[in-house]
């Protein structure tokens, strides 16, 4: 089931879409701010999120920046801003659409269908990915000359490999893994990582391409 953090600050819309996404077998959750948007974004992993830009504390501009820091989550834009700069401005930024209100279901529902085929095809893309001499088969969950992960490490590789070139913070890379209730757990991070370097890196003492960035988190550099 598709997952959709549906972040805007109108009651009525977020209970709209709520039951329209519902019976439309997605599962939803909603934020009312972008404070909350952007921690529902790491602790719940959604698949989408339909953004408004108008939130009362942070501009929704300003969290599609943040988001792009660290994911690659499809963003669907849902805003009263009509004007060509709001547009160039989201999607800039790295909104995958956007939709201007007043709306109907069924151009947003088609929308998200849209985007959502998009990441579908992208992620087929990044099937195989090269790290150092090992050809990575993502769809497959196996890697050239033999070698083989846990489900813990074949979990760490696929969120690095699947955002190349940007920062996972520790935060969100624990929170996926294990759970909430390891968020402080830094030492887990550290002692998969270096069993993926061992096995992945031609010189796990100085990595290419799993790159430690120190108090902040991790990074695969292609």
């Amino acid at each position: 089931m598709t997952k959709i953090l549906v972040v805007d600050d109108d009651a009525q819309i977020l209970r709209t879409l709520r039951i329209n996404l519902t019976a439309r077998h997605y599962e939803v959750a909603v934020a009312a701010d972008g404070g909350q948007a952007m921690r529902q974004a790491a602790d719940w992993h959604p698949d989408l999120i339909v953004l408004d830009l108008g939130l009362p504390d942070i501009d929704g501009v300003e969290v599609i920046h943040g988001l792009r820091c660290w994911t690659e989550i499809p963003i669907v834009v849902l805003s009263g801003r009509a004007g060509n700069q709001d547009k160039i401005d989201a999607l800039d930024a790295g909104a995958d659409d956007y939709v201007t209100k007043p709306f109907s279901i069924g151009e947003l529902l088609a929308r998200i269908r849209a985007v959502s085929r998009r990441t579908a095809a992208h992620d087929a893309d990044l099937a195989q990915i090269q790290v150092g001499d090992h050809t990575v088969d993502l769809a497959g969950k196996s890697i050239s000359h033999g070698i083989r992960l846990t489900p813990t490490e074949w979990h760490i590789l696929e969120i690095l490999l699947r955002n190349p070139g940007k920062l996972i913070p520790q935060r969100y890379l624990l929170n996926e893994v294990w759970g909430s209730n390891y968020a402080t757990e830094t030492h887990y991070l550290r002692q998969y990582m270096a069993q993926l370097r061992k096995k992945l890196e031609r010189d796990p003492s100085r990595p290419a391409h799993l790159i430690t960035e120190p108090g902040m988190g991790y990074r695969y550099i292609p």
